[in-house]
């Protein structure tokens, strides 16, 4: 091993440590409970909430993908800080009603919201298990993702498959102890290394290959027009109708998705996720730089085989080993954080859904209440949970890398399915089970068939798109052709189970904040 290689390898092994102890310690003198471990006793404010959703955003893509996306195609790349400034506009007003409704009625999960909603379990249990399926290959994703940056940070001295089993047995270890409050402090220090890495790439870089940004943009300009309109450089049809319907299907989709809706739970009220929606949008400002290494890679590296290795290769060549290590860190953190936030959202959805006797919902089913045994139990169903998800993942970026990976291409867009089950049907109280459902096994059906036929983008379209029109359409048809009244409405006003106060009716419409 070369003296930069031990370099690099022995500060990446301290990161490791110091990220399990860091994340392990947040959870001491807290509550062991199943709240406490999915939600963080809905007790964080706005600076951690901050952190853990910028954290979700900004994973081991942010690095790899989007430096590789510039590179190959260009432009394109914008819809990713295109569609989360816009998702956190959504947010600001889905957020605070997504709390108030599931504080008012002790909920911890989308599966919990739309059980609730619709007084029906095995509704709560098709949610959890289709968005398990779509959760599963970003898990992999990230623990690949992980694999590539330290065998890049490490000149080839950290195998990618020991790299894959440190990140799952390291993000395993403080989930499984600390959950959300764990990610959210190992956030913290993801954050300050990624907010230096990419400062001191977005000078460094253009003044070492090129003479400033200045140049790089009149070389892009003159050079590489191609990468500066839709559709961009072989993007294989990624051209405007395809950046605004992306943008649009995953700004919405995000609002619900699992680990979103986990950090919104997390929240002390309403207002700190109000503000979390104004200040997020900053953060995506740092996507500008990886996306500005890949293109000055165009210059410096122009047969790179992998592009998603245009900003490592960069850095890799042209800085000391110790900061070679540093922004390695930041990248392998930005795979450990949201892969963290996914196996506990996982097991946090199967745990009470599945395994755990529901949340109560429906009246007929309804337990007296949840004994602090139940509440163990719970817990650690969900953690047992967690744990074989994160093992799947493992083994298929251990021996099938390609095939789970190609899945993620349909993740979003499967999960933009479930927004009317979890999100419309919240506001739209006529909407029925039947309805629902209806909608959601077309709008799925009518996703995988366009990725299966090559037809996804259809005519420039989002195939996702195409598919939630086809669930919202089928979903009113179905719902208005029953006759209002024939179906029970949602719950009516209750106890709820944190305050054991009379509460106001089940709907988010016109959220408040909880005493």
């Amino acid at each position: 091993m070369s003296g930069s290689a031990a370099i690099a390898t022995t500060v990446f092994g301290l990161a490791m440590i110091a990220t399990i102890v860091i994340g392990v310690l947040s959870a001491r003198g807290r509550d062991k409970g199943l709240a406490e471990w999915s939600v963080s006793s809905r007790g964080l404010g706005v600076l951690f909430i901050w952190l853990l959703m910028a954290g979700e955003t900004y994973t081991s893509f942010s690095f790899l993908g989007t430096a590789g996306w510039s590179y190959s195609f260009g432009v394109p790349i914008l819809y990713l800080v295109a569609y989360l400034t816009v998702g956190f506009a959504v947010g600001y007003v889905v957020g605070p009603a997504i709390w108030t409704y599931a504080s008012r009625h002790g909920l911890i999960s989308i599966a919990d919201l739309a059980e609730h909603r619709f007084r029906s379990r095995p509704v709560g249990i098709l949610v959890a298990v289709i968005a398990t399926v779509f959760l599963v290959p970003y898990i992999q994703v990230q623990i690949q993702g992980m694999g590539v940056v330290v065998n890049a940070m490490t000149y080839g001295s950290v195998d990618l498959k020991v790299a894959a089993v440190i990140s799952f047995v390291v993000a395993e270890v403080f989930i499984l102890v600390s959950g959300l409050r764990g990610s959210a402090w190992v956030s913290a220090l993801k954050d300050v290394l990624v907010i230096f890495a990419v400062v001191f790439l977005a000078v460094y870089v253009p003044m070492h290959y090129l003479d400033g940004l200045g140049d790089f943009m009149h070389r892009m300009v003159a050079e590489k027009p191609e990468w500066l309109t839709f559709p961009g450089h072989e993007s294989g049809g990624k051209g405007g109708m395809w950046f605004v319907s992306t943008t649009l299907l995953n700004a919405v989709t995000i609002t619900i998705f699992p680990t979103t809706v986990a950090g919104y739970l997390s929240a002390k009220s309403p207002n700190a996720l109000r503000r979390n929606a104004v200040l997020l949008p900053w953060y995506q400002l740092l996507l500008f730089v990886p996306m500005m290494i890949g293109a000055t890679a165009l210059f410096v590296l122009p047969a790179l085989g992998n592009p998603d290795l245009a900003l490592f290769s960069l850095v890799t060549d042209s800085l000391p080993a110790p900061l070679v290590a540093l922004i390695g860190v930041a990248g392998a953190l930005s795979a450990i954080v949201p892969m963290s936030v996914f196996m506990l959202a996982i097991g946090t959805l199967w745990g009470r859904t599945l395994l755990g006797g529901g949340n109560g919902a429906d009246p007929r089913s309804r337990r007296t209440g949840r004994t602090p045994a139940d509440d163990v139990r719970t817990k650690r169903l969900s953690q047992l949970v967690c744990l074989i998800a994160g093992l799947i993942a493992l083994g298929g970026a251990l021996f099938y890398p390609n095939t789970l990976v190609q899945l993620s291409v349909l993740s979003y867009e499967g999960l933009a399915q479930l927004v009317p089950v979890v999100l419309l049907a919240l506001f739209w109280r006529r909407m029925t089970k039947a309805g629902a459902l209806a909608g959601l096994f077309t709008g799925l059906a009518v996703v995988v068939a366009l990725w299966a036929t090559g037809n996804d983008p259809l005519y420039g379209v989002n195939g996702g798109i195409v598919g939630l029109v086809a669930n919202l359409v089928v979903a009113a048809a179905v719902t208005f052709a029953r006759p209002a009244g024939q179906e029970p409405a949602p719950r009516p006003p209750g106890r709820t189970p944190t305050t054991g106060t009379d509460q106001a009716p089940a709907t988010p419409a016109a959220p408040k904040e909880a005493p």
